[in-house]
């Protein structure tokens, strides 16, 4: 934990207040109370109600200004306008941190926003921190801290263990306690964020980061705001080797727009989640059970500094449980290998039979202890497998600790990391196998879900932060490429010519392509403003009439002032390149296949940027059109090399200091052969002028 005093008292405060708790226990308002003494928290904790001289059997005070000294942590359960008034007592109390369970703000309209234009105003002058509104309250398991309103908190016996929880939404830090409970998986800590307008999911979290008893971290996640915070939090998290993973809704959210180009269609929302969680090093699950059962397989398997599919060697008692989780994960991008022809006689020579698939099929053999022990000896020293799954049938719930035994053994000895799916329903087996540490899983899918999750995490990648430009406008096409020129991105030779004027000698050759240069106009095609293969002076003289008539018709009241005449040129494929500022994570670089069917076939890959060399080399690896780049079918080879540097060069534009760029686009990039660089023949951008 951080040793900053809002830290302290957030997270093992000496006292409490609860401003506004009922006598009711049942009620909202009362739970908290009622939770705090029966988990035994050994502080100071004082009720707050101004109706009321005892409140639950206990002395109740009317004010803060008449508890007995300044609580460390003051929970506040009444409305929203009572709350703030409440609030503005704890500023003047110099109280360090504040708990808001109260809506009613942002969220709800002209109402809500007069409430968190005052409590912005509150804060403002504050000393203390606010974590809410809308927070349903924080526990630490630990130290016996239960300061919720949630009703799951009423369970018995609520698991510890090493797992810090921060979410947006209250009700479901109860609901991972309940389904931990349940796995025998437990808690250290479960804090409810709310609507953050002070303290951020990413600020908590790192408060929790050198608690000790903390080992991973599981964040469920409606929205990045504050995303810088988070990106902090993660950095650090991955430097003390604490794991952290993220179960994010908007999943089917639709793609953004981007006003200027096709890059926002292909950077939507969840697709830069992908990207910005990745780049954190946070491990995405699908599912919100993997959220549980990732962790303990996080905190075997080391993130990779370079791509990797995974490859998973399969034991197994049962083949078609086997073939549930092989399915699922091969459907996650994740390799099922075969054991080597090493190992198979290892597996041989310890009596075990590995038959000759890419499983290793015990059958009824797996059952027996010195079968299964040794076959996940063997195959957990074999150097082809980054991950072993051990897949339990039947006699996992019929006779648990003698089916998982072999699993327990095996995982208190050094070797590759160790999982166990769990082919029935079998509630203890899997809480022994908690209890010790083992990954398990309970369904074939969120076996896949957190092996592909686990295992192809990656290490953080440091990303500078750039600054947003203050008051972005559009360029025009001429303008784009002498900001790409700075890059060092090449543009096919082009000529800026005033519409009226006679046509000069060109200092490129034929066949030209025409276009009208206006800012405002970058689908210039859509206004009929692009003339295609003109060959000669003349024909270039009659386009240059044809798109001033096209656009006059298409837009009434627009004069074609400039035209811009470009050397058509031919590559070896088409690529975009796009630059876009998600309002959250700041700007994303993406490449994709280019040319007007790149919506189409969705060929993309993102990070955010600037990128390096190395990480545009890894873009182009991810996309199938690089295929066709590479010769496909004895086609000649493009110049990957160029490609790359250009793409690292592009993602700079996110950087520059005197001129930020807000949006960009190349669409296409056209990459010649090897040997002759790539070069861009359209580009539309917005940037700082």
């Amino acid at each position: 934990m951080t040793n900053t005093p809002w830290a302290q008292a957030l997270l093992t405060p000496r006292s409490v207040a609860l401003v506004g708790v009922s006598d009711d226990p049942a009620k909202t308002s009362g739970r908290p109370l009622q939770f705090l003494r029966r988990a035994g928290f050994g502080g100071e904790i004082w009720p707050v109600n101004p109706a009321r001289a005892t409140v639950q059997g206990e002395r109740a005070y009317a004010r803060l200004a008449d508890l007995p000294a300044v609580p460390d942590h003051v929970f506040v359960l009444t409305g929203a306008d009572r709350a703030l008034d409440a609030l503005e007592d704890c500023a003047a109390l110099g109280v360090p941190v504040v708990t808001m369970l109260a809506a009613g703000f942002a969220e709800a309209g002209a109402r809500g926003a007069s409430a968190q234009a005052r409590l912005a105003g509150i804060m403002a002058d504050a000393p203390g921190r606010l974590l809410g509104p809308s927070s349903i309250g924080i526990v630490n398991l630990h130290q016996n801290l239960v300061l919720t309103a949630n009703a799951a908190f009423a369970e018995p016996e609520l698991p510890r263990g090493g797992v810090f929880v921060a979410s947006h939404s209250g009700s479901l830090i109860g609901a991972l306690v309940s389904r931990g409970k349940r796995k025998g998986l437990g808690f250290a800590g479960l804090v409810s964020v709310g609507g953050e307008a002070d303290l951020s999911l990413g600020e908590i979290c790192m408060a929790a980061l050198d608690d000790p008893a903390v080992t991973g971290f599981a964040l469920f996640l409606e929205s990045l705001r504050h995303a810088d915070d988070l990106r902090r939090f993660a950095l650090e998290a991955a430097r003390r080797g604490k794991p952290v993973a993220a179960y994010k809704l908007g999943r089917s959210a639709a793609a953004a727009e981007l006003a200027v180009s096709h890059t926002g269609a292909l950077a939507g929302d969840d697709a830069v989640a992908d990207v910005f969680l990745r780049d954190c090093g946070i491990a995405r699950v699908d599912s919100f059970e993997a959220l549980l059962e990732v962790l303990p397989l996080l905190a075997q398997v080391p993130p990779a500094d370079v791509p990797r599919a995974g490859r998973v060697g399969v034991v197994t008692t049962t083949g078609g449980g086997a073939a549930m989780a092989v399915d699922r994960m091969a459907l996650r991008g994740v390799d099922v290998v075969a054991p080597s022809d090493a190992t198979r006689a290892k597996l041989r020579a310890a009596g075990v039979d590995p038959g000759a698939g890419r499983i290793v099929d015990l059958t009824l053999a797996g059952t027996r202890h010195e079968v299964m022990k040794a076959a996940l000896d063997v195959l957990r020293a074999a150097p082809e497998f980054d991950m072993v799954l051990a897949t339990v049938g039947s006699s996992a719930r019929f006779n648990p600790e003698l089916a998982v035994q072999p699993a327990l053994e095996s995982h208190g000895q050094p070797g590759t990391p160790l999982g166990v799916f769990l082919v029935p329903d079998a509630p203890q087996a899997a809480r022994l196998l908690a209890g010790a540490g083992v990954p398990m899983f309970q369904t074939p899918e969120t076996c896949a879900d957190a092996v592909a999750a686990a295992l192809q995490r990656r290490a953080p990648r440091v990303v500078e932060a750039a600054a947003a430009p203050a008051a972005p406008r559009p360029l025009s096409e001429a303008e784009a490429y002498t900001r790409l020129a700075a890059q060092g991105v090449r543009a096919a030779p082009h000529l800026v010519l005033d519409a009226d004027a006679p046509v000069p000698d060109l200092p490129f050759a034929w066949p030209v392509v025409a276009k009208v240069l206006d800012p405002v106009l970058p689908h210039k095609s859509d206004a009929g403003g692009v003339v295609l293969n003109i060959a000669d002076a003349d024909a270039l003289a009659q386009a240059m009439v044809q798109i001033r008539a096209h656009v006059a018709r298409a837009l009434p009241g627009t004069v074609v002032r400039r035209i811009l005449v470009q050397q058509m040129v031919r590559g070896v494929g088409e690529v975009l390149l796009g630059l876009h500022r998600n309002p959250e994570v700041g700007p994303v670089v993406v490449v994709a296949a280019g040319g007007v069917f790149t919506e189409l076939y969705r060929d993309s890959a993102m990070r955010l940027a600037p990128v390096d060399l190395a990480t545009a080399q890894e873009m182009l690896e991810e996309l199938k059109i690089t295929r066709i780049l590479q010769g496909y079918r004895g086609g000649a080879r493009g110049d990957l090399t160029a490609l790359a540097e250009t793409v690292a060069a592009f993602s700079r534009l996110a950087g520059e200091a005197t001129h930020p760029v807000a949006e960009a686009e190349i669409n296409p990039l056209l990459v010649l052969p090897e040997g002759q660089g790539v070069l861009a023949v359209d580009a539309v951008m917005e940037a700082e002028p």
